[in-house]
């Protein structure tokens, strides 16, 4: 249900308590003097029916009596009372509620079960239940038993834990921070993290989303919503639970790294979160994003009046990971000129400990100027001969007037150890981020380096695809589905074998043998080529084949090869004789004396669906534990990203004598990879280790596939598990215009932002201004990523292309509102392309995506003077109204629910 409803959660007129009480410490009682002392201005309605005055306002004995339904009710009622509370609030047309009340249990059957569906008949939105409530500031709202209220502020504040939350608002009371919500969810039965980035990221009001997360119910969902938030705002996350094991043992390495807390950070980068690891960064990244908005760069330039504390600052720089900047040469002669000579000469810029508020201001102003830096982090030490106050105010001043011209200002970040009272109320009367330790200080600027970065990183765009990767999609489906229809989990080496080459990925050749003697003679072309090869046992009982001795290896001669397959076969009878062993495989040894040994695979995690492995392989990967996970879908930026994150990318570079490895084709792979994840959503577990890499490129010498039969997905809704939906591909079709002009049509990619610039070279200025409502004269990166750029569980754009010449020539967009209700198309053609039936082709395929996805109606704004897509849409059934705020503009909507296909005739 997303947003729908949330406004009067956050910002109602009316508010009931039901299971107020005069009993001093009851949550009743306390719910409504908070309330009643938060200054809501609301009605207020006390309900309990023993009582007829509570706190002096009339008590009402039910929701029923009450005068009027009430925005929001908060429930106060032991557990067996809950239930019946909700079923009279929705019948009354209450719109949300709030259940304090715990020990409602979980999942089917439970009385939690039982309240979130009788309030999803009624459309009645619930928060909790096990929650302490929800403050809105700037509503005066404290709907909550929290010690105290908070003050209005920018930042939005989404707990699964009521005492992290509540904690959350002491720490703020002290600070001075303050916020536009606070939402305590408890065991959200229904409102979720999802619903609430959703809300807060629309909010004029949040500048700063911060998650305190536990669990995540939907992946789908909150990856949707998340990734929607983070481009608009910052969203801080922290998770708890980070080293939990999990409960089950995974069968092959890949499965075994893929641990939940990973997946859970693979999560977040994707989404472009900012993932902090306990409280105290959460509380400091609350402290930056309350001061500081983000800035470009990350270059720092740091201010002391101590040596010592300066280098402790320089080092958690390093340690973090951040970059120090330099001083230009105009810069350092202007410090000379104000500075004593014993000053560092260098960053940090050391103006020594006698350093009085002149010293701090020039020295500061100098930073400022100073084009080789991106900030500046000014660190105070108490000394006799100068007050802290003073620098701080000499601080703030330069800040201040620097404010005041107007211009993007760089951002300061202070740091006075002891925090004195008169300094601190100094920084926070000039909004600087400012904080107790250096080490604090230095982690609040990069906070703010990361966020910039991983909006940058969602904004880039995506190196294409090798033209000639075209996957058998049918021939991997075929061996999957043997394999599932003869009752086994995991495929044999041959049939592994023939599935990665289904996807192009390079793999050593294998053999089967069922005897010595066929493994002798199995091998004999392979030596008469002048190598040695391998032999493996092959059974789908035997998990790791090094554990009964199952592997030899470098055999030369075809008595090696027959004694090895002898003892092979040998061992596994007398060491597993539970398993059926089919025989062995015979495989020639990779001689790549250069090669790095790699691990990549396909892991399925309970809450966030498959994920793609890479990092350093060999026999003692869990050991090494060199590992770092992505959600498919990948494209080869994505898989480069997934690549740096490891330790082993830095020996696939170049070094002594050894060539740099073909990271393309290892990024390759793992694209491949991810396509496979999507097209054959039945493979559960897939395992590839080694894959050898040189510069030559890669090769697979050992795989392991687990499959699984999978839920069908749905027409249009891709793969049932991913938790980023991919490429769509089942949407791609040729259409043919009434002209007999042919156009393949397919959903957008990232990567056609080339085709829009140059589709744009073919667009009139006039037709732009029909689109856009405005000149359009800049068709900058950031302008046509937006364009390309979508998350398909609420957006398509279906880009057509002339079948003859592969030129676009035109697109139709339609977004979802984040209720998935309402869609709100645009369309644009090349201006050369106007009247051969390509805007009806393409207005009918959005209609269809539409109809597909569940949404209740489309919807458009029109300029008035725009005639041919005013009759377009009234030919397509599209009402027509005039927008009531401007008076240049049409609404076009047009309900979609019952539409019948002939209604999508063209006339």
């Amino acid at each position: 249900m997303s947003t729908y409803r949330l406004d009067k959660l956050f910002a109602p007129h009316s508010v009931a308590v039901v299971g107020a009480s005069p009993r001093p410490g009851s949550l009743g009682l306390t719910f409504l003097k908070n309330l009643m002392e938060g200054g809501f201005e609301g009605a207020l309605y006390p309900v309990n029916p023993h009582h007829r005055q509570i706190e002096g306002k009339r008590c009402y004995a039910s929701i029923g009596k009450l005068p009027e339904p009430p925005d929001l009710i908060i429930v106060a009622v032991p557990p067996r009372n809950v239930l019946e509370v909700i079923e009279e609030a929705g019948k009354k047309g209450v719109a949300a509620a709030i259940i304090a009340t715990a020990g409602l249990g979980y999942g089917k059957n439970s009385e939690a079960e039982k309240v979130r569906l009788a309030a999803r008949r009624y459309g009645l939105r619930l928060v909790g239940p096990n929650c302490i409530g929800v403050i809105a500031p700037r509503a005066r709202l404290n709907a909550s038993f929290a010690a105290r209220g908070a003050a209005p502020g920018d930042l939005a504040l989404v707990s699964q834990s009521g005492a992290v939350a509540a904690g959350l608002v002491e720490w703020a009371a002290q600070r001075q921070v303050g916020f536009s919500a606070i939402v305590s969810l408890g065991d959200k039965v229904d409102v979720d993290f999802s619903d609430c980035m959703d809300f807060f990221s629309a909010d004029l009001a949040t500048r700063a989303i911060l998650l305190y997360i536990e669990s995540v119910d939907n992946a789908q969902k909150f990856m949707s919503a998340a990734r929607a938030a983070a481009r608009t705002k910052p969203v801080v996350v922290i998770k708890a639970g980070r080293h939990a094991q999990g409960a089950k043992a995974a069968a092959t390495h890949t499965g075994a790294m893929a641990g939940s807390d990973a997946v859970y950070d693979a999560a977040f980068r994707r989404a472009g979160l900012l993932r902090v690891l306990d409280l105290d960064q959460l509380f400091a990244a609350a402290e930056t994003l309350g001061r500081q908005k983000p800035f470009p760069g990350n270059r720092l330039a740091i201010l002391t009046n101590g040596g010592g504390v300066g280098v402790l600052a320089v080092d958690r720089l390093i340690d973090l990971g951040g970059t120090l900047a330099s001083i230009s040469d105009a810069t350092r002669a202007k410090l000379d000129a104000i500075l004593p000579p014993t000053w560092s000469h260098a960053n940090p810029v050391d103006i020594v400990g006698d350093a009085d508020p002149a010293r701090y201001k020039g020295a500061l102003e100098a930073l400022i100027a100073d084009p080789e830096n991106d900030a500046i982090l000014i660190l105070n030490v108490p000394t006799a001969v100068t007050g802290a106050p003073e620098a701080a105010a000499a601080v703030a001043g330069v800040v201040k007037r620097e404010r005041q011209k107007g211009l993007r200002q760089k951002p300061v970040f202070a740091a006075w150890i002891g925090e004195d009272p008169d300094s601190l109320r100094v920084f926070e009367e000039a909004q600087i981020p400012h904080y107790s330790t250096e080490a604090d200080a230095v982690r609040g600027f990069l906070q703010l380096v990361r966020y910039r970065e991983a909006q940058s990183e969602l904004m880039e765009t995506p190196d294409s695809l090798p033209h000639d990767f075209a996957p058998d999609t049918a021939a991997a489906q075929r061996i999957i589905e043997g394999v599932l229809a003869r009752g086994r989990e995991w495929l044999d080496p041959l049939e592994v074998n023939a599935l990665l080459r289904a996807y192009d990925i390079p793999v050593a050749a294998v053999v089967l043998a069922k005897t010595a003697d066929e493994a002798a003679e199995a091998a004999r072309p392979m030596l008469a080529a002048g190598g040695t090869v391998a032999v493996k046992i092959l059974s789908p009982d035997i998990v790791h084949k090094s554990d009964i001795g199952g592997v030899k290896l470098d055999l030369a001669t075809e008595d090696a090869v027959r004694n090895a397959a002898t003892d092979i076969l040998a061992r596994a009878a007398r060491l597993r004789p539970d398993a059926s062993v089919t025989g062995v495989t015979i495989q020639p040894m990779i001689r790549r004396p250069n090669a790095r040994e790699l691990i990549v695979g396909l892991a399925d995690d309970p809450s966030f669906g498959p994920v793609v492995l890479f990092g350093r392989g060999g026999t003692a990967v869990e050991v090494i534990n060199d590992k770092a996970l992505a959600l498919p879908p990948l494209d080869l930026k994505l898989a480069n990203d997934l690549i740096s994150r490891t330790r082993v990318s830095r020996i696939l570079k170049s070094y002594r004598d050894v060539p740099a490895a073909d990271t393309q084709a290892i990024a390759l792979v793992l694209v491949k990879l991810a396509q496979l994840s999507a097209d054959c959503p039945e493979v559960h577990e897939l395992d590839i280790n080694p894959l050898l890499a040189d510069h030559d490129g890669v090769i697979v010498i050992d795989a392991r596939v687990a499959v699984l039969p999978a839920p069908e997905a749905r027409k249009g809704r891709g793969h049932p598990r991913f938790a980023v939906r991919p490429y769509p591909k089942e949407w791609e079709r040729t259409i043919t215009m009434r002209s007999g002009r042919t156009a393949f049509v397919r959903p957008v990619r990232p990567e056609d932002e080339e085709e829009f610039r140059r589709f744009f070279e073919h667009v009139t200025p006039e037709d732009l201004r029909l689109r856009f409502f405005a000149p359009v004269r800049d068709f900058s990166h950031p302008f046509l990523a937006r364009l390309t750029q979508l998350d398909y569980a609420r957006a398509i754009a279906f880009v057509a292309f002339d079948s003859d010449t592969g030129e676009m020539m035109g697109a139709v967009r339609i977004h979802a509102d984040a209720n998935h209700e309402t869609g709100e198309y645009g369309i644009l053609l090349r201006s050369d392309l106007k009247g051969i039936g390509l805007g009806w082709e393409l207005m009918r395929l959005m209609i269809e995506w539409a109809k597909v996805e569940g949404l209740h109606e489309v919807e458009g704004q029109v300029l008035r003077e725009n005639a041919t897509m005013l009759d377009m849409c009234r030919n397509l059934g599209f009402a027509i109204h005039a927008d009531p705020h401007d008076a240049e503009l049409r609404l076009v909507t047009l309900p979609i629910a019952s539409m019948r296909e002939t209604e999508l005739v063209p006339p």
